[in-house]
């Protein structure tokens, strides 16, 4: 698809079918994350592919929207492997995780496969539910699967700032 066009029509998915998303699919949305840009190339990112039922009940227990995807990626980092920018008061895991999750949703797109970008769940609770090591942290869970029929963006989704709200030049 065209790139004005895919990030034009990509929305976040409310409500799945339930269809599990192919394995090709997949495997060429992790594939894009895998070369997403990342600082210094430390390439930190941490995806977990959730599919299996105890695994899907699980995320079910961090957020009330998961929507019915059969599909769930957890986008974490190696907290203990980032860059630290000059200054010592950031690094690049938080925005390098995003960059790759950014990658994955427009692949997603592209392969036809909607997705919903989630940050509504505590983070904690989340890592200690999912098992996960402790020197990761989680940045997103990313809703993979095909919109239910009849489901759409929301009202507000094309509504946009004009670039002079947004863009300044100096």
């Amino acid at each position: 698809m065209e790139f004005t066009n895919l990030v034009s029509q990509r929305y976040s998915c409310k409500k799945y079918d339930g269809r599990p998303v192919s394995e090709e699919s997949l495997r060429n949305i992790l594939e894009a994350g895998r070369l997403a840009p990342t600082a210094k190339n430390l390439q930190e990112q941490k995806i977990y592919v959730v599919r299996s039922e105890e695994g899907l009940a699980k995320i079910d227990k961090i957020t009330p929207c998961r929507y019915g995807a059969a599909t769930v990626l957890v986008v974490a980092f190696d907290k203990t492997n980032v860059y630290t920018y000059p200054g010592g008061k950031r690094d690049s895991g938080i925005e390098d995780a995003s960059i790759v999750a950014t990658h994955m949703m427009l692949a997603a797109c592209n392969a036809g496969v909607d997705s919903c970008w989630i940050n509504n769940f505590d983070p904690e609770k989340a890592h200690e539910i999912l098992g996960l090591p402790e020197n990761e942290d989680i940045l997103m869970l990313l809703d993979l699967g095909y919109a239910a029929e009849g489901t759409g963006p929301l009202p507000n989704h094309g509504k946009r700032k004009d670039l002079a709200e947004t863009v300044h030049y100096m």
